[in-house]
């Protein structure tokens, strides 16, 4: 086979469909829709890559059977892991395609948990996608990154705000109640300017690596808070899934927050990690990413940013009292920028596909690591899918 990404895969799609299917059904009978994404990405994935097994003690169990297992869990939308547990023990087919010959050789829950608690934790499934886009998608040269959020619903206690006091919780010292009745002095001109010059939280992460963009992003369960195009605001609590998604609706890069972090904060990260996994062109992104240090950062970086530009560049609404002066209306974009401003809906796509096809509704585990393993599992199927389908053969 050639080197060559498009033709590997197109080289590969021809062996799915003439070779490896009709001898998988042969074996295992007559493959439904998701059971043949389930063996293109068990096959696409470089699970060897990032397998980890116990050299001392107990040996551990088969690893790359419960990642194709999790990865299942994802492809068949079964909401927990006992559903798993019971499709496997039934469903001979799916138990077969994730390496299991018998029922007894399935590994208990508990087991199933750990396991992915170490996924988690190791962020495994995160380096799986990023092997994949490298090693399916690097050497191509992609026109669009459609950079959006969506909001992510999670089963967590909120902690509340900060200040709130708990019960039987012991008063404060003197000397830190005398600090808080000092009042604050205020900030004279020169201490203006200082902040001025140390810039916005976007103006540092321009200076920054990539590590510690991320160290700075909270993302522990918060409150969110969506305003729709009509007007009506949404609370949630969870966290929001921040994604930045190329032409043909692949997933390229994705970054989990709080669900009170603002998008403008995660734009230049994502960009930083979206430019060392494949070169673009265009950045396209709504009026929440419109700042000037996020564009300046894009064109620095030989790049077009396509932004929908912020009502705060203008008047939101004209007042109805006639004035001498006409109001300053918002910018808008040119006739080609709005063309390729139609490429975002791609984003809003793969939100709407992950969580009505691939679990991102059902978010039944707890913390920020685990919940960013469930949706990357969805996120790896969706990528195997749209590698496969942007050809058109499969």
């Amino acid at each position: 086979m050639e080197n060559n990404p498009p033709t590997t895969l197109m080289q590969m799609a021809h062996l799915f469909q003439m070779e490896l299917f009709p001898r998988v059904q042969a074996v295992v009978g007559e493959l439904s829709s998701q059971a043949q994404l389930l063996v293109k990405a068990s096959v696409l994935v470089p699970w060897d890559k990032f397998l980890c097994r116990n050299r001392i003690g107990r040996p551990a169990e088969d690893r790359k059977a419960m990642q194709i297992a999790f990865l299942a869990k994802a492809i068949y939308n079964l909401p927990t892991t006992r559903q798993l547990l019971d499709r496997l023990r039934n469903d001979s087919q799916l138990r077969h395609l994730c390496g299991w010959q018998h029922a007894e050789q399935i590994p208990s829950e508990s087991t199933f948990s750990r396991a992915f608690a170490e996924l988690a934790a190791n962020r495994t499934v995160e380096h799986l996608h990023r092997a994949l886009i490298e090693l399916r998608a690097s050497d191509r040269l992609i026109g669009h990154i459609a950079r959006d959020s969506t909001a992510i619903e999670a089963r967590e206690r909120f902690p509340g705000p900060s200040g709130r006091r708990k019960e039987n919780q012991p008063d404060d010292p003197p000397a830190k109640q005398a600090k808080k009745s000092r009042k604050k002095q205020p900030r004279g001109r020169f201490a203006r300017a200082k902040a001025q010059d140390r810039g916005t939280e976007i103006e540092k992460q321009r200076k920054m690596k990539l590590s510690q963009m991320l160290a700075r992003l909270p993302n522990q369960c918060a409150i969110g808070v969506k305003t729709s195009s009509k007007g009506h605001q949404r609370y949630w609590v969870g966290y929001k899934l921040h994604l930045d998604v190329a032409d043909g609706e692949i997933p390229i890069s994705a970054i989990l927050t709080g669900a009170n972090v603002h998008d403008s904060q995660v734009a230049i990260p994502l960009m930083t990690m979206t430019e060392q996994r494949v070169p673009y062109l265009y950045d396209v992104m709504d009026s929440a990413y419109d700042a000037e240090a996020i564009l300046a950062h894009s064109r620095a970086r030989g790049r077009v940013p396509v932004v929908a530009p912020h009502p705060r560049r203008g008047t939101k609404k004209p007042s109805a009292v006639p004035k001498v002066r006409p109001p300053k209306l918002a910018p808008e974009m040119d006739p080609a920028k709005q063309i390729r401003y139609a490429e975002r809906t791609m984003s809003e796509r793969v939100n709407g596909r992950l969580k009505d096809n691939f679990g991102g509704r059902y978010i039944w585990v707890r913390g920020p690591l685990k919940v960013m393993a469930h949706l990357m599992f969805g996120l790896l199927a969706m990528t195997v899918d749209q590698l496969i389908k942007r050809l058109n053969i499969i």
